[in-house]
């Protein structure tokens, strides 16, 4: 009676109103689609004649049940509907007409229970569909992939990580690659492959990808750096590993690497629950809160944020996570190639957006040439890259160009050994001979809202260590000029003897906040260069030309700004009298430039078209030290084990080399110790 009471209280539940209730032998209840038959474990053997139903005679004491109403109505219904087509088929399969049956059908569930299915309904039976395998990727091969030549490579191989975040795992993986290679060119494909594959698979991460691998976390010129020495790292990594900074300290001895020993100390440490593995957007965006801490327990918090990424870290990470944390990466990898790596990869990247003008037989360097010339007046990754994805790299040019605000990598010269020799190299040539100042190398931008920046020549912001240089410049340009970028020295200066002093004393100015009532040391503007103005980039001028921009920019006040003191001749006797004469105006020596003919200035190289020509280059001028190795220092990284760092001291002062100041530090490449 458990399955007629089952079926008694669908009846009597409301949603039994789309019920088709069907007793009909054997008992059957279907819901649409769904048939409860399969539910029946037992049904009775149609060839086996069952037991005949004895008639109950209804008594007061046992009056007819609200079922058996129930039975009734549903054998009238069932007379007057048609069989379903699923019925009817399995009724003319057997061979006899089945007998209303008495006994007691079983309804114990089935261990496995399926859904039939009617022609009218496209839900399959659950043991039907297939299980999903997860697909499995091997990691090492993709990586391996990079290996291949650029013209070889399907960046699709290498993409493992579908359309998440690139991995950190991945640039790590690259770096390692990287640092075992000696040759240029391996290393630029390697470089180039790895670089296209991120640009094909999680373009959004190529500009994290590419300030890393340059061991960066922002342009130069904004100044933000990541503010951490060997002791905060050494603590965290302590913390991280649950080794004492001790024994930290003692690996980093033995070793040479404190990346090394990052990587050891994780490989043999074990966790209970994995974190979630660490990716190049994570690493960046963390490294910029590092740069950003200030304040109080500032150095608390970037060892915690130093702390959450070693724990996460996993197979080689620790060990670039450290040296990205040092900025000593030291795989081998210049700017200049990495520059090189992606312009090609941009022109395989190109091939789904434009072809190389017609005039280009080669691709490739033309595109690096190109990339490297963007790079050197628009030093800014952030608007490099996204304008290599949107526009290619043949558009490049016209995209980023050269702007006040941001400084260009200065032009150099050449060292020379004798006038003669400039003579021999310029001989069909105008070219101008100026005196080369031992001062600070600067870069001063104006922009049109009247806002000054000065950079040095590698770019850090140096506003702060010279407002009375702001002042000087904002009062003696001509009205005439709204903006300009110069090129210039600033030179330490006494104005009441009229007369350039040293570097030495110019560097005991304070580097930083310096107030215009506590400055002792005066300094004056020598320009030699104009590189802007009012709204006009001049980089593709000839120098002549530049020299007029100059001269009509600015009024010369002396002690404060003047133009540098130049001459223009060709003639040997008169140029070795300049040179003697800048020599005794305290200055280092010349610096020839041509005028007229492959006089553009370019920035960031070092020029065939400059030379210098400077006392310590020349025989029988200048002066000569006798200096006594005093202190060395244990090398580290390629040159663990060795004494890499030398301090000398003068000879005379050896007696008492315990109480002096070391005169100065030679970097040496390998003394044995």
């Amino acid at each position: 009676m458990l399955g007629l009471r089952s079926c008694y209280c669908l009846g009597h539940n409301p949603l039994s109103r789309n019920l088709d209730l069907r007793f009909s032998p054997p008992l059957s209840v279907s819901f649409k689609s769904f048939s409860l038959n399969s539910f029946f474990s037992s049904s009775p053997n149609p060839k086996t004649k069952p037991k005949p139903q004895s008639k109950r005679k209804p008594t007061m004491s046992s009056p007819p049940s609200a079922f058996d109403a129930l039975m009734s109505k549903a054998r009238a219904a069932a007379k007057k509907k048609p069989q379903s087509q699923s019925e009817s088929q399995s009724q003319s399969s057997s061979p006899k007409k089945r007998k209303t049956q008495t006994q007691t059908p079983d309804l114990a569930p089935p261990k496995k229970s399926t859904i039939s299915q009617t022609p009218d309904s496209k839900i399959e039976p659950l043991d039907a569909l297939p299980a999903k395998k997860p697909k499995k990727v091997d990691v090492e091969e993709c990586i391996g992939q990079l290996r291949k030549k650029a013209a070889d490579f399907n960046p699709k191989t290498a993409a493992y990580w579908e359309d998440k975040p690139v991995p950190f795992l991945f640039l790590v993986r690259a770096f390692d690659m990287i640092s075992k290679e000696t040759g240029r060119i391996v290393i630029t494909d390697i470089v180039c492959n790895m670089l296209r594959t991120v640009m094909h698979a999680t373009p959004d991460n190529l500009v994290a990808v590419v300030y890393l691998s340059a061991n960066r976390i922002a342009p130069a010129h904004e100044g933000l750096e990541l503010g951490i020495g060997d002791a905060s790292i050494i603590k965290a990594l302590a913390e991280a590993c649950g080794r004492k900074e001790e024994q930290i300290k003692s690996q980093y001895k033995a070793l040479g690497d404190l990346g090394l020993v990052a990587k050891a100390c994780r490989s043999s440490q074990s966790l209970m629950r994995k974190p979630d593995p660490l990716t190049v957007a994570k690493v960046f965006n963390t490294f910029g809160l590092i740069a950003k801490e200030s304040g109080k327990d500032s150095q608390e918090k970037k060892k915690n944020h130093i702390k959450t990424l070693l724990v996460a870290a996993t197979d080689c990470e620790p060990q670039y996570l450290i040296r990205l944390l040092q900025t000593k990466l030291r795989i081998g990898l210049a700017e200049q190639t990495l520059l090189t790596a992606l312009g090609q990869a941009a022109v395989y990247n190109d091939k789904e957006l434009t072809q190389p003008p017609p005039h280009i037989q080669s691709p490739l360097e033309e595109a690096a040439n190109i990339v490297k010339q963007s790079y050197s007046v628009l030093p800014v990754y952030d608007k490099i890259v996204p304008a290599l994805l949107s526009g290619g790299v043949w558009n490049l040019p016209k995209t980023c160009s050269f702007m006040p605000g941001v400084p260009v990598g200065p032009m150099l010269a050449k060292p020379t050994k004798g006038v003669s020799e400039i003579i021999d190299k310029f001989q069909d040539m105008e070219f101008t001979c100026e005196y080369k100042y031992d001062g600070e190398r600067a870069q001063i931008h104006y922009k049109e809202d009247g806002s000054v920046e000065i950079y040095s020549r590698n770019a850090e912001r140096n506003t702060g260590k010279y407002p009375d240089v702001v002042v000087a410049v904002s009062r003696l340009k001509k009205s005439s000029v709204s903006s300009f970028v110069l090129d210039c020295e600033l030179v330490a200066y006494d104005r009441q003897k009229g007369k350039i002093l040293p570097f030495q004393v110019l560097s005991t100015r304070a580097r930083k906040n310096v107030v215009m009532s506590e400055i002792k040391v005066d300094v004056c503007i020598f320009a030699f260069d104009i590189l802007y103005r009012n709204g006009q980039p001049l980089l593709q001028e000839q120098l002549k030309i530049r020299r007029e921009h100059l001269y009509e920019s600015f009024e010369e006040e002396p002690g404060f700004f003047q133009f540098a003191t130049a001459i223009i001749s060709n003639d040997l006797e008169e140029i070795q009298k300049f040179l003697e004469v800048a020599v005794d105006t305290s200055c280092e020596g010349l610096i020839i430039k041509t005028l007229n003919r492959d006089a553009t200035y370019e920035p960031s190289k070092r020029s065939h078209n400059w030379l210098k020509l400077k006392k310590d280059y020349m025989e029988n001028i200048g002066d000569s030290l006798d200096l006594v190795p005093i202190a060395a220092f244990h090398g580290r990284g390629k040159r663990a084990g060795l004494l890499t760092e030398i301090t000398l001291s003068e000879e005379q002062m050896f007696p008492c080399m315990q109480l002096i100041l070391p005169t100065c530090l030679v970097l040496v490449n390998q003394v044995q110790p």
